[in-house]
């Protein structure tokens, strides 16, 4: 298995997610993909089966905020204060798709540890929790609300969201690690009863974190960024081919 990795920097939306899409034209059965990247301005980004409606686009375009759809499942997460990671995987190596998840967290959290080992602390969700009611609430309009299973977690606040979906003989998964507090400001541009933004703001505020809020200073996004690659290959014990942009 040849393993390639990109880092695109910083882009805007459309950018991000038709690269994305690109990425799984081109890979072929015996390859996997790893791309890191970044979003200006910043921007948020509904899962595929979300509605536009669920968000104030008229105020998202007038403080400079980017809003798409991503192609895999989800809900809102606003990209800000974040390094953002995507894999394109094959399913020829006969992982199931909740195994791809697994793997992929697993090298992400090798790369956590390796920035710095406060982040040893970190531990993969165990439970699955049940969408279905889930999804009943208002809260549900926001991707960090709540953690899936495998999803990693510091002291049990979701710390990397990531979603998924299956093209063809391929998964794609992306995923957003968080570096500052900016995401919270999502609460800003959800079409949501004003009574029930104050609730909602407090609960993300209690079921998500940060590196910056962890460890307590700013993060250097490049060594961030190496970390996670040389995660990646100590935990699937290979070298990275670099792929051109």
């Amino acid at each position: 298995m040849k393993w390639y990795y990109v880092d695109t920097g910083l882009n805007d939306g459309n950018f991000n997610m038709q690269y994305d899409i690109e990425l799984t034209k081109k890979v072929k059965d015996d390859e996997c993909i790893l791309r890191l990247y970044r979003w200006s301005p910043y921007c948020i980004s509904l899962g595929a089966n979300q509605n536009f409606s669920d968000v104030n686009l008229t105020k998202a375009k007038s403080d400079n905020i980017d809003v798409i759809k991503r192609p895999t499942g989800g809900r809102a997460i606003l990209h800000s204060e974040e390094l953002t990671y995507s894999v394109v995987f094959p399913l020829s190596l006969n992982y199931s798709v909740r195994d791809i998840y697994n793997q992929i967290n697993l090298a992400l959290k090798k790369g956590l540890e390796i920035f710095n080992p406060e982040l040893n602390k970190i531990e993969l969700e165990n439970n699955q929790t049940d969408f279905r009611n889930f999804y009943k609430k208002d809260i549900s309009s926001i991707c960090f609300a709540v953690s899936a299973k495998y999803e990693i977690n510091y002291l049990k606040k979701k710390l990397v969201g990531s979603a998924q979906r299956k093209i063809g003989n391929l998964v794609l998964q992306h995923g957003s690690i968080l570096c500052g507090t900016y995401h919270q400001k999502i609460v800003d541009y959800l079409n949501i009863e004003k009574s029930e933004l104050e609730n909602i703001s407090g609960e993300l505020k209690n079921t998500t974190i940060d590196l910056k809020t962890i460890l307590g200073k700013e993060i250097n996004i490049s060594d961030l960024s190496e970390s996670i690659k040389k995660g990646f290959e100590n935990y699937f014990q290979i070298s990275f081919k670099h792929l051109s942009k």
